[in-house]
């Protein structure tokens, strides 16, 4: 039996879920998730829990049983605390100003770079070198931080570019002098 699977996801106040055949639908005071449960694997509402079961041992259904546990639980935070990534942008010259909803680079091109937010993220500006991403959707929150760390990634010899908070970049010796 999986063993993150099996554990039983605790409800909390002021979240509601709704289950509609394969639909999951988790709604709560920061918004409203929905998703769909691939097909071996069942869901049901018991008790203030959500309980995930699988209707047999085999390897598909045991790959999916952890995974669908896991997304409904991160739903379910999300629509209580939120998800937040934060980005660091290093190097001289190099920074990050807000325009209304979307932000402005300046990473060193011949042109400023802006990056408007998708639907349900947030883009908020710390300082000129800061930038924090946050959401509901865990998977929409890492895939626009990732989007933006793409524009200009860190480099191996000077560190320069856009990275997450707390990110270790491995740093690689220059050219050696005579």
């Amino acid at each position: 039996m999986s063993r993150i699977g099996r554990l039983p996801i605790d409800i909390p106040a002021g979240v509601d879920v709704k289950i509609d055949g394969s639909a999951v639908t988790v709604k709560g005071p920061k918004g409203e998730l929905s998703l769909t449960v691939a097909s071996p694997i069942e869901v049901k509402v018991e008790e203030n829990q959500v309980i995930v079961t699988r209707p047999d041992d085999e390897r598909a259904s045991r790959s999916l049983h952890g995974l669908t546990r896991t997304l409904i639980a991160n739903d379910i935070v999300g629509v209580t605390q939120g998800y937040s990534k934060a980005l660091e942008i290093v190097g001289t010259g190099y920074r990050v100003a807000q325009k209304g909803s979307a932000v402005e680079f300046a990473l060193g091109f011949s042109h400023p770079v802006t990056v408007e937010p998708p639907a349900g993220i947030t883009l908020v500006v710390e300082g000129n070198n800061k930038l924090t991403v946050s959401g509901i959707s865990k998977q929409a929150v890492g895939e626009t931080a990732a989007n933006i760390r793409k524009i200009k990634k860190p480099e191996p010899y000077k560190g320069k570019g856009i990275r997450y908070a707390g990110e270790v970049v491995r740093r690689k010796a220059g050219k050696a002098g005579k």
